[in-house]
């Protein structure tokens, strides 16, 4: 017996996080950003697409002087977070009011902007971006998009099954991804669709402030699939 049901296709992403290994990745990229706020005197921080609130959890056990929001258009990553005890909202970043010290974009973040909202989102950091604050984000590389990420993908559990149909498209810049789930609820099964679409950003075009750092990433292999990027109020 097949059910059909129509999700937000971040609450889906939500719901199929813990099958695409990205709970084993999201430790290892985080330690970047721990590993710089050891660096700097902050006592407030912005955390931009939280999701789950992973990252937020350690920077509030880490600094808990620290004034740490975190933020995310999926109201299912936000109750995720907020059940840690964690401050969190659903709201987009330029509607938010105050100012940080440091704001954060983990995991790709910002490679879900097009390049119109990539435009809005960075004024809108720099807006919330306290004068000799820090940005700190990290995005795809060209071969992430190209060779990592594209094909497909499948994960069977006895309660979720799982596909992804991915490519990038060079001409257009984009990756495509498309979601299949289906969830045993009962004696039927909810199927569930949604697509989910990446750009493809150069390090120049992303803002005005200051490049303090840029780090290669390599978390699968011996390629740059990710670079680590500070940027400077």
């Amino acid at each position: 017996m097949w059910c059909r049901a129509v999700s937000n296709a971040l609450d889906l992403y939500a719901k199929v996080e813990d099958l695409l290994g990205v709970n084993e990745v999201t430790p290892i990229l985080n330690e970047y950003y721990l590993e710089t706020l050891e660096s700097m005197e902050f006592d407030t921080l912005l955390d931009v697409g939280c999701g789950s609130g992973g990252f937020l959890a350690q920077v509030s056990h880490d600094y808990p002087h620290v004034e740490a929001l975190g933020i995310d258009l999926s109201p299912v990553m936000v109750e995720m977070t907020q059940a840690k005890g964690l401050n969190a909202q659903c709201i987009d970043l330029c509607k938010i009011e105050g100012q940080f010290d440091v704001i954060t974009a983990i995991f790709d973040m910002v490679n879900y902007l097009d390049k119109k909202a990539l435009k809005r989102f960075l004024g809108c950091i720099e807006k919330h971006l306290n004068v000799g604050g820090y940005f700190i984000f990290d995005i795809n590389t060209l071969y992430a998009f190209k060779v990592v990420a594209s094909g497909n993908f499948i994960k069977d559990t006895e309660e979720r099954f799982l596909t992804i149909d991915s490519d990038y498209e060079e001409k257009l810049g984009e990756y495509f991804m498309d979601f299949t789930l289906f969830e045993k609820k009962g004696d039927c099964f909810i199927k569930t669709q949604d697509s989910i679409t990446q750009y493809y950003h150069t390090v120049t075009e992303l803002t005005k402030m200051k490049l303090v750092s840029k780090k290669a990433i390599a978390i699968y292999g011996d390629e740059t699939e990710k670079f680590y990027l500070i940027f400077k109020k």
